[in-house]
Protein backbone atom coordinates (compact mmCIF):
# COMPACT_ATOMS: atom_id res chain seq x y z
CA UNK A 1 0.00 0.00 0.00
CA UNK A 2 1.42 3.55 -0.73
CA UNK A 3 0.89 6.22 2.06
CA UNK A 4 1.23 9.79 2.04
CA UNK A 5 5.05 9.68 2.61
CA UNK A 6 5.50 8.38 -0.63
CA UNK A 7 3.18 8.62 -3.60
CA UNK A 8 5.66 7.93 -6.29
CA UNK A 9 2.69 5.64 -8.62
CA UNK A 10 1.36 7.60 -11.93
CA UNK A 11 -1.01 9.17 -10.07
CA UNK A 12 0.70 10.83 -7.25
CA UNK A 13 -0.99 13.40 -5.12
CA UNK A 14 -4.30 13.22 -7.39
CA UNK A 15 -7.62 12.92 -6.27
CA UNK A 16 -10.26 10.54 -8.04
CA UNK A 17 -14.39 9.42 -7.54
CA UNK A 18 -15.11 6.88 -9.02
CA UNK A 19 -18.36 5.53 -9.89
CA UNK A 20 -19.71 1.84 -9.76
CA UNK A 21 -16.65 1.00 -7.61
CA UNK A 22 -18.94 -1.65 -5.96
CA UNK A 23 -17.76 -4.07 -8.82
CA UNK A 24 -16.60 -5.26 -11.99
CA UNK A 25 -14.50 -2.28 -13.95
CA UNK A 26 -15.22 0.09 -11.06
CA UNK A 27 -13.62 -1.61 -8.48
CA UNK A 28 -10.50 -2.61 -10.80
CA UNK A 29 -9.78 0.74 -11.36
CA UNK A 30 -10.22 2.07 -7.61
CA UNK A 31 -7.55 -0.97 -6.59
CA UNK A 32 -5.44 0.16 -9.57
CA UNK A 33 -5.82 4.09 -8.63
CA UNK A 34 -4.93 3.57 -5.33
CA UNK A 35 -1.87 1.16 -6.11
CA UNK A 36 -0.62 4.50 -8.59
CA UNK A 37 -0.63 6.49 -5.49
CA UNK A 38 -4.25 8.31 -5.99
CA UNK A 39 -6.69 8.29 -3.41
CA UNK A 40 -9.76 7.17 -4.00
CA UNK A 41 -13.73 7.46 -3.36
CA UNK A 42 -15.26 4.91 -4.19
CA UNK A 43 -19.48 5.59 -5.23
CA UNK A 44 -21.99 3.37 -5.44
CA UNK A 45 -25.22 2.58 -4.12
CA UNK A 46 -24.18 -1.17 -2.19
CA UNK A 47 -22.55 0.48 1.39
CA UNK A 48 -21.94 -3.09 2.59
CA UNK A 49 -20.15 -3.39 -0.49
CA UNK A 50 -18.45 -0.32 -0.72
CA UNK A 51 -17.07 -0.27 3.05
CA UNK A 52 -15.52 -3.90 2.32
CA UNK A 53 -13.70 -2.47 -0.69
CA UNK A 54 -12.61 0.84 1.23
CA UNK A 55 -11.24 -1.41 4.02
CA UNK A 56 -9.21 -3.90 1.61
CA UNK A 57 -7.97 -0.22 -0.30
CA UNK A 58 -6.63 1.16 3.14
CA UNK A 59 -6.45 5.00 4.41
CA UNK A 60 -6.16 6.04 0.77
CA UNK A 61 -9.68 5.12 -0.12
CA UNK A 62 -13.31 6.54 1.21
CA UNK A 63 -16.77 4.80 0.42
CA UNK A 64 -19.45 7.59 -0.34
CA UNK A 65 -22.76 5.78 -1.11
CA UNK A 66 -24.47 7.33 -3.87
CA UNK A 67 -27.23 7.23 -6.68
CA UNK A 68 -25.99 8.71 -9.23
CA UNK A 69 -29.90 8.70 -11.13
CA UNK A 70 -30.16 11.62 -8.13
CA UNK A 71 -28.57 14.76 -8.96
CA UNK A 72 -28.85 15.95 -5.17
CA UNK A 73 -26.79 13.12 -3.82
CA UNK A 74 -24.39 13.50 -6.96
CA UNK A 75 -23.91 16.77 -5.86
CA UNK A 76 -22.98 15.92 -2.09
CA UNK A 77 -21.11 13.20 -3.15
CA UNK A 78 -18.94 15.44 -4.76
CA UNK A 79 -18.71 17.62 -2.17
CA UNK A 80 -17.69 14.49 0.23
CA UNK A 81 -15.17 13.57 -2.02
CA UNK A 82 -13.33 17.32 -1.95
CA UNK A 83 -13.94 17.58 1.73
CA UNK A 84 -12.59 14.10 2.44
CA UNK A 85 -9.99 13.47 -0.04
CA UNK A 86 -8.67 17.45 -0.26
CA UNK A 87 -9.72 18.35 -3.92
CA UNK A 88 -11.34 16.16 -6.74
CA UNK A 89 -8.54 16.08 -10.41
CA UNK A 90 -10.05 12.51 -12.09
CA UNK A 91 -13.47 11.26 -12.62
CA UNK A 92 -14.14 8.00 -13.77
CA UNK A 93 -17.91 7.43 -14.82
CA UNK A 94 -18.30 3.61 -14.54
CA UNK A 95 -21.95 2.71 -13.13
CA UNK A 96 -24.24 1.04 -15.07
CA UNK A 97 -26.93 -1.60 -15.75
CA UNK A 98 -27.65 -3.46 -18.40
CA UNK A 99 -30.31 -6.69 -19.58
CA UNK A 100 -31.10 -8.44 -22.61
CA UNK A 101 -34.99 -7.43 -23.01
CA UNK A 102 -36.74 -7.34 -26.31
CA UNK A 103 -38.69 -4.61 -27.56
CA UNK A 104 -42.07 -6.11 -26.64
CA UNK A 105 -40.92 -6.25 -23.14
CA UNK A 106 -38.89 -3.14 -22.54
CA UNK A 107 -41.41 -1.12 -20.44
CA UNK A 108 -41.04 2.45 -19.86
CA UNK A 109 -39.21 1.89 -16.29
CA UNK A 110 -36.71 -0.50 -17.76
CA UNK A 111 -35.99 2.30 -20.40
CA UNK A 112 -36.12 5.03 -18.52
CA UNK A 113 -33.40 3.00 -15.68
CA UNK A 114 -31.22 1.76 -18.24
CA UNK A 115 -31.16 6.42 -19.65
CA UNK A 116 -31.14 7.43 -15.99
CA UNK A 117 -27.88 5.32 -14.94
CA UNK A 118 -25.78 4.94 -17.71
CA UNK A 119 -26.10 8.26 -19.76
CA UNK A 120 -28.30 10.78 -17.55
CA UNK A 121 -25.65 9.56 -14.01
CA UNK A 122 -22.64 10.03 -16.20
CA UNK A 123 -23.94 13.47 -16.93
CA UNK A 124 -24.75 14.47 -13.35
CA UNK A 125 -21.60 13.74 -11.91
CA UNK A 126 -19.19 14.93 -14.98
CA UNK A 127 -21.51 18.40 -14.54
CA UNK A 128 -20.95 18.46 -10.94
CA UNK A 129 -17.26 17.60 -11.02
CA UNK A 130 -16.72 20.19 -13.82
CA UNK A 131 -17.76 23.19 -11.54
CA UNK A 132 -15.02 22.15 -9.31
CA UNK A 133 -12.64 21.17 -11.54
CA UNK A 134 -13.32 24.41 -13.58
CA UNK A 135 -13.05 26.35 -10.68
CA UNK A 136 -9.29 24.58 -8.86
CA UNK A 137 -8.37 24.84 -12.61
CA UNK A 138 -7.94 21.64 -14.31
CA UNK A 139 -9.01 17.64 -14.05
CA UNK A 140 -9.82 15.04 -15.97
CA UNK A 141 -13.33 12.73 -16.65
CA UNK A 142 -13.32 9.50 -18.10
CA UNK A 143 -16.37 8.26 -19.10
CA UNK A 144 -17.30 4.37 -19.76
CA UNK A 145 -19.03 3.70 -23.03
CA UNK A 146 -19.01 0.34 -24.83
CA UNK A 147 -18.99 -1.39 -28.58
CA UNK A 148 -22.83 -0.89 -28.44
CA UNK A 149 -21.76 2.62 -28.85
CA UNK A 150 -21.17 2.19 -32.09
CA UNK A 151 -23.16 -0.59 -33.16
CA UNK A 152 -26.76 -2.15 -32.77
CA UNK A 153 -27.76 -5.66 -30.97
CA UNK A 154 -30.88 -7.29 -30.64
CA UNK A 155 -32.33 -7.08 -26.93
CA UNK A 156 -30.25 -4.16 -25.71
CA UNK A 157 -32.21 -1.30 -27.55
CA UNK A 158 -31.85 0.69 -24.19
CA UNK A 159 -28.24 -0.09 -23.55
CA UNK A 160 -27.26 0.83 -27.08
CA UNK A 161 -29.14 4.29 -26.83
CA UNK A 162 -27.56 4.80 -23.69
CA UNK A 163 -24.24 4.44 -24.57
CA UNK A 164 -24.28 5.67 -27.74
CA UNK A 165 -25.24 8.96 -25.74
CA UNK A 166 -22.08 8.62 -24.19
CA UNK A 167 -20.01 9.03 -27.18
CA UNK A 168 -22.16 12.50 -27.48
CA UNK A 169 -22.27 13.34 -24.46
CA UNK A 170 -18.07 12.87 -24.06
CA UNK A 171 -17.44 15.09 -27.06
CA UNK A 172 -19.70 17.51 -26.26
CA UNK A 173 -18.01 17.72 -23.08
CA UNK A 174 -14.75 17.93 -24.02
CA UNK A 175 -15.58 21.16 -26.19
CA UNK A 176 -17.27 23.17 -23.62
CA UNK A 177 -14.90 22.04 -20.70
CA UNK A 178 -11.83 22.75 -22.39
CA UNK A 179 -9.13 23.54 -22.29
CA UNK A 180 -9.21 23.07 -18.54
CA UNK A 181 -10.47 19.86 -18.44
CA UNK A 182 -10.09 16.63 -20.63
CA UNK A 183 -12.82 14.47 -21.01
CA UNK A 184 -12.39 10.88 -23.05
CA UNK A 185 -13.90 7.96 -23.12
CA UNK A 186 -12.99 4.05 -23.01
CA UNK A 187 -15.60 1.76 -25.16
CA UNK A 188 -14.64 -2.13 -24.29
CA UNK A 189 -16.47 -5.14 -25.87
CA UNK A 190 -17.66 -7.64 -23.62
CA UNK A 191 -16.32 -7.66 -20.27
CA UNK A 192 -15.50 -10.65 -17.74
CA UNK A 193 -17.81 -9.00 -15.04
CA UNK A 194 -20.21 -10.59 -12.97
CA UNK A 195 -22.88 -7.84 -14.69
CA UNK A 196 -22.19 -9.35 -17.86
CA UNK A 197 -22.48 -13.10 -16.46
CA UNK A 198 -25.85 -11.95 -14.85
CA UNK A 199 -26.69 -11.21 -18.32
CA UNK A 200 -26.12 -14.37 -19.61
CA UNK A 201 -28.09 -15.92 -16.95
CA UNK A 202 -31.46 -14.43 -17.77
CA UNK A 203 -31.12 -16.09 -21.68
CA UNK A 204 -32.56 -19.40 -22.15
CA UNK A 205 -29.21 -21.35 -22.73
CA UNK A 206 -26.47 -19.33 -21.04
CA UNK A 207 -23.65 -21.31 -21.92
CA UNK A 208 -25.07 -20.92 -25.97
CA UNK A 209 -24.85 -17.11 -25.39
CA UNK A 210 -21.68 -16.85 -23.17
CA UNK A 211 -20.63 -18.68 -26.55
CA UNK A 212 -22.05 -16.48 -29.19
CA UNK A 213 -20.51 -13.65 -27.27
CA UNK A 214 -17.47 -14.53 -27.40
CA UNK A 215 -17.38 -16.01 -30.91
CA UNK A 216 -18.07 -12.37 -32.14
CA UNK A 217 -14.98 -11.32 -30.71
CA UNK A 218 -11.83 -11.93 -33.11
CA UNK A 219 -9.58 -12.01 -30.09
CA UNK A 220 -12.15 -14.80 -29.01
CA UNK A 221 -11.96 -13.99 -25.27
CA UNK A 222 -13.45 -11.17 -23.35
CA UNK A 223 -11.76 -8.32 -21.63
CA UNK A 224 -10.73 -8.79 -18.15
CA UNK A 225 -11.89 -6.13 -15.73
CA UNK A 226 -7.97 -5.18 -15.02
CA UNK A 227 -7.43 -4.43 -19.12
CA UNK A 228 -10.19 -1.90 -19.06
CA UNK A 229 -9.02 -0.26 -15.80
CA UNK A 230 -5.17 0.02 -17.44
CA UNK A 231 -7.16 1.66 -20.50
CA UNK A 232 -8.58 4.17 -18.02
CA UNK A 233 -5.91 4.71 -16.36
CA UNK A 234 -3.88 5.49 -19.17
CA UNK A 235 -6.57 8.54 -20.60
CA UNK A 236 -6.01 9.75 -16.89
CA UNK A 237 -2.94 9.88 -16.29
CA UNK A 238 -0.73 9.12 -20.01
CA UNK A 239 -2.84 11.58 -22.90
CA UNK A 240 -3.21 15.08 -21.09
CA UNK A 241 -3.40 16.14 -25.26
CA UNK A 242 -6.42 13.55 -25.88
CA UNK A 243 -9.84 15.11 -24.93
CA UNK A 244 -13.27 13.90 -26.84
CA UNK A 245 -11.67 10.99 -27.76
CA UNK A 246 -12.63 6.93 -27.78
CA UNK A 247 -10.27 4.52 -26.92
CA UNK A 248 -12.27 1.38 -28.31
CA UNK A 249 -10.91 -1.80 -26.31
CA UNK A 250 -13.03 -4.29 -28.00
CA UNK A 251 -11.28 -7.23 -29.46
CA UNK A 252 -11.97 -5.69 -32.11
CA UNK A 253 -15.57 -6.00 -32.85
CA UNK A 254 -15.65 -2.77 -34.64
CA UNK A 255 -12.99 -3.30 -36.85
CA UNK A 256 -15.54 -3.46 -39.69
Amino acid sequence: MVDDGDRRGRLARRHALITGASSGVGAAAARLFVREGAKVALVARRREVLDELAAELGENAVSIPADVTSPDRVAAAVHQTVARLGGLDIVVNSAGVAAPISLDDLAPAAWQETIDVNLSGSFYVAREAARWMMAAGGGTIVNVGSELSFRGAALYVAYCASKAGIVGLTKALAAELAPKVTVNAVCPGPIDTPMLHGEFALFPDPEKAFESTVAQVPLKRLATADEVAAAILFLAADAPYATGSLFSLDGGITIG
